[in-house]
């Protein structure tokens, strides 16, 4: 028997089916959770505390010389900002950057991350290295001290 097709008979359905657009939410978010932790960029130093008021805030990113503990240069906007450079190597592509720079007027920021262990001797190569390189002037990073703490 055939089944004949009244027409009327059969009710549209006008409900939105959100469980694909809830999976790509779930998706996203699984995603985003496990690529944040890998975008922190940078060495783990430890840097001493000063009582230094903060610089105020610059319209380019300033390039940032880090030296660790065992005296390694690092440098934020290489290639890979996690892998150590020689003397010779920071100095091209510090070099490079502040050329690119001085054509806009403005020189971008020079500073220094030193770890607090470090040989002091080595952040004086690495401020020289940065004058060599063509930087105006070169800034000190430091870690604020804490307020509930008093300095002798």
């Amino acid at each position: 028997m055939a089944h004949l097709h009244q027409p009327g008979s059969r009710r549209l359905m006008s409900d939105i089916n959100v469980v694909p657009f809830i999976d790509v939410i779930l998706v996203l978010l699984i995603i985003f959770m496990v690529t944040t932790p890998l975008l922190t960029q940078g060495v783990k130093v430890e840097l001493p505390k000063t009582q230094a008021s903060a610089l105020p805030e610059q319209k380019k990113e300033p390039l940032i010389v880090t030296v660790d503990a065992v005296g390694n240069f690092y440098l934020n906007l290489a290639d890979k900002p996690n892998q150590p450079l020689t003397a010779r190597n920071l100095t091209y592509l510090v070099t490079t950057q502040l050329s690119t720079q001085q054509n806009g007027g403005e020189q971008r920021p020079v500073l220094v991350r030193g770890d607090k262990n470090v040989n002091y001797g080595k952040v004086m190569e690495a401020m020289v290295l940065l004058q060599q390189a063509g930087a105006k002037s070169v800034g000190l990073i430091t870690q604020p001290n804490p307020t509930n703490q008093t300095t002798s």
